[in-house]
């Protein structure tokens, strides 16, 4: 391939300027997955990135064209600082979707065919840059890719986490998905339909749709999602979206992509209640499934296995090909029988000097996270906030 052109968005004026080119490259290469979305990124920005004394972030955003001019990648990077000011600041180049694992895959966007080129040039023009930056975190790869073949190759690169990624693929009809069901499942979904009958009360599926239907979706699913949180008599669930960024950031990026016919949210209804609720986005033939929850007084019904029964269900109905169960291994995704996708994640120093004492000084800062005496001063000075 000829030479790429790497080029650097440090302020909103850069970085809305490349919105047009960023939808369409997203539009192609969003691999099943709404976090390499424009609205995504934008949205996450605008509520989520950190501006306290203690930790800030700045725009690095960089973006990759080939020789003609064409958009083949973007890194949706910031430079965060901690502290925010002063000569002593520890300085990580990293994906936006530093949160409590709302951005649950962390990449960069990248036009199929061209991984390798790209990763190659932006590692290149980012190591001129070595000077601002003490370390850098590549985000999630994808095990197999060419991305990964290409910094497995350098030396210095560091692999220092592994997230498991749950992708159903559909066949042609309901029963056909049923039959191939294991034995325990297949016991599981007849319960669950029939035990709330017994009780008068009929399962029925509502997917919220238009951008007026999908808020009232994602009120209905926060206050699920935190019923189920503040349950202390079975595997505890974080309450992801406790706070106003985390909530203002669900709401808007769901309203953007509700707008572009993105989001779905998934509404059990027995009788006259709502008792779960999942958003889902629908990208192309593939629905990403996202986070759930469930109203605890209906519980006894397995209500999450009801609705992840019938998004499967719609979702053959129409013809989709895959359903992404989300990241993290749980018996709730992996007793469907799914295939697993596994992203991990790459840590590179700077070259400079700088970089290896910086590092080392951050590695010290959270060992003394778990000594009573210090964790205070340590959480003060590692942890995020938004806003």
């Amino acid at each position: 391939m000829s030479a790429l052109r790497v080029e650097s968005h440090e302020t909103p004026e850069r970085l809305r300027a490349l919105q047009p080119a960023w939808q369409q490259l997203g539009a192609e290469a969003h691999g099943g997955l709404p976090f390499r979305l424009w609205e995504w990124q934008d949205a996450w920005w605008q509520h989520m990135r950190a501006r306290q004394r203690s930790v800030g972030d700045r725009l690095w955003v960089h973006a990759v064209h080939s020789e003609a001019g064409e958009l083949l990648a973007v890194a949706p990077f910031m430079l965060t600082h901690r502290p925010s000011v002063g000569p002593l600041r520890l300085r990580e180049l990293q994906p936006f979707g530093a949160d409590p694992n709302m951005t649950e895959v962390r990449s960069i966007t990248c036009r199929p065919g061209h991984e390798a080129a790209v990763f190659g040039a932006l590692r290149a023009h980012l190591r001129t840059r070595a000077g601002e930056w003490d370390w850098m975190n590549w985000g999630s790869v994808q095990e197999g890719s060419e991305a990964e073949a290409l910094l497995r190759a350098q030396p210095g690169v560091r692999w220092v986490r592994e997230t498991p990624d749950f992708l159903m693929p559909l066949p042609a009809d309901w029963e056909t998905f049923r039959s191939g069901l294991k034995r325990n499942i297949k016991e599981s979904l007849r319960k669950c339909y029939n035990a709330p009958r017994r009780d008068g009360l009929e399962p029925r599926l509502e997917v919220a749709e238009g951008p007026a239907q999908v808020a009232e979706g994602v009120a209905h699913f926060l206050r699920l999602h935190a019923a189920r949180a503040s349950r202390e008599d079975t595997v505890r669930h974080r309450d992801v979206f406790s706070s106003d960024e985390a909530q203002g950031f669900l709401g808007d990026v769901c309203a953007r992509l509700a707008g572009r016919g993105v989001t779905r949210v998934f509404l059990l209804h027995l009788g006259d209640a709502v008792v779960a609720a999942r958003v889902g986005f629908l990208l192309g033939d593939s629905l990403y499934l996202y986070y759930s929850g469930y109203d605890p007084a209906f519980a006894q019904y397995s209500v999450m296995t009801t609705l992840v029964a019938e998004a499967l269900r719609w979702s053959i109905e129409r013809g989709l090909r895959t359903v992404n169960l989300s990241t993290g291994e749980d018996v709730s995704k992996t007793r469907w029988g799914p295939e697993c996708v596994r992203y991990r994640e790459a840590l590179e120093l700077s070259p400079s000097l700088r970089g290896s004492l910086a590092w080392d000084g951050y590695q010290r800062a959270r060992r003394a996270m778990a000594s009573p005496r210090l964790s205070q001063l340590a959480e003060r000075f590692l942890k995020r906030s938004a806003g």
